[in-house]
């Protein structure tokens, strides 16, 4: 998923872009610019998109290039092979 697709998302699940830009207390014109790609989501944003959609858009699906260096605490837990 794209992070274009993924703002589209979120905007859908609460029911706009408008009402996304409130839930973040951000300005619509700024939901839009990440919406076209014009510019990607902030890291600072994430997580409060992935709380307000109920997790349904992640900061995986917001960030997919460096997510893992943001957040590597999201990253899968690989197990030590025992020898």
């Amino acid at each position: 998923m794209t992070y274009q697709l993924a703002i589209q998302t979120a905007c859908d699940i609460l029911g706009s872009q408008v009402a996304l830009a409130k839930a973040l207390e951000l300005t619509p014109a700024l939901i839009h610019q990440w919406r076209s790609g014009t510019r990607p989501v902030p890291v600072q944003h994430c997580l409060a998109i992935e709380r307000a959609t109920e997790g349904a858009v992640s900061r995986r699906d917001l960030r997919p290039d460096d997510w893992h260096l943001i957040w590597p605490e999201l990253s899968p837990i690989k197990e030590a092979s025992h020898g």
